[in-house]
C-alpha cells in the first residue's frame, strides 16, 4: 500500500514546475509527495510551499523546502494532498488526519488541486469513511443538535463521536478545535449536505471538499489512473 501511495505522489510531482507556489498536503500519501519534492529541491528545483499542518511544516523544513504563508502570497499554483474518499465527481472526504481546516483554506487558495491516493479511496458515493467536522468546544451539545438536524435534512443519520488522540484524551486540531466524526454511511447528495453544515455557528469547517479537486491520481495493482474533473 505504501508503494502505491509513493507511485501516486511521484505522478503528481510531474505537474510541478520551477517557480511554482505549492500547497503541501497532510497525511500518509502527502508525506511521500513532500519527501519526493524535497529531493527535487535538493537537485536545484526552485519552489515555495505552504504547509497544511504543523506536521507537514516540520517535514518540509527537514526536507529543506522553502516555506511561506498565505499572508505573504495570495495564490497558489497547485496543491497536492491526499483524501480519505474520492467520488466520481472528485468530491472528497478529508480530515482523517485532523488537518481539514488548513487543508481546505490552502486548497481554496489554489488554482489546481491534485488528490493523490491508492485505489481503495475511490468510492461510488462518499460516506463510508466517517465525516470529520471541526467544531468549537463551547456549546458542543447545541452544535451537535444542529448537526443532527442538518444530517436529517440531508437524508443521512448516524453516530457522532468526539475524536480522541492516541493518548486517550480529546484530539485537538492545530487551530485548537475538536473534531466530531459522523458515521453517516452513504451520503447521497454531498454538495447539499455541505451546504446544510456550513451555516451552523459551532461548526468551524467540515471534511466535505466540494468542487476543489481538479485531478485525482489513483495508484493500484493495475498501475496509475489519472481522473480529471469533468
Amino acid at each position: 500500500m505504501d508503494a502505491l501511495k509513493r507511485q501516486a505522489a511521484a505522478k503528481a510531482l510531474e505537474h510541478v514546475r520551477d517557480g511554482m507556489q505549492l500547497g503541501l498536503g497532510t497525511g500518509s500519501t502527502a508525506k511521500h509527495f513532500v519527501d519526493l519534492l524535497g529531493e527535487k529541491v535538493a537537485a536545484g528545483m526552485k519552489v515555495v510551499g505552504v504547509p497544511t499542518s504543523e506536521a507537514t511544516r516540520i517535514q518540509a523544513e527537514q526536507c529543506r523546502i522553502p516555506l511561506t504563508t498565505l499572508d505573504v502570497i495570495d495564490r497558489l499554483d497547485l496543491t497536492v494532498d491526499g483524501a480519505d474518499e474520492v467520488d466520481g465527481a472528485l468530491n472528497l472526504i478529508k480530515g482523517g488526519g485532523g488537518a481539514l481546516l488548513r487543508e481546505k483554506i490552502v486548497a481554496a487558495a489554489s488554482d489546481r488541486m491534485i488528490v493523490i491516493a491508492d485505489e481503495t479511496k475511490w468510492v461510488d458515493a462518499l460516506g463510508r469513511f466517517p465525516l470529520p467536522v471541526e467544531v468549537i468546544p463551547f456549546g458542543l451539545a447545541a452544535t451537535q443538535r444542529m448537526m443532527a438536524k442538518a444530517f436529517a435534512e440531508g437524508g443521512v443519520s448516524g453516530q457522532m463521536v468526539i475524536r480522541k488522540g492516541k493518548d486517550g484524551h480529546v484530539f485537538v486540531t492545530d487551530g485548537g478545535h475538536w473534531i466530531i466524526d459522523a458515521h453517516l454511511g452513504r451520503i447521497a447528495d454531498a454538495p447539499r449536505l455541505a451546504g446544510l453544515l456550513n451555516p451552523i455557528p459551532g461548526v468551524v469547517e467540515h471534511g466535505l471538499f466540494i468542487g476543489l479537486a481538479t485531478t485525482t491520481v489513483l495508484a493500484g495493482a493495475q498501475g496509475i489512473r489519472v481522473i480529471e474533473r469533468r
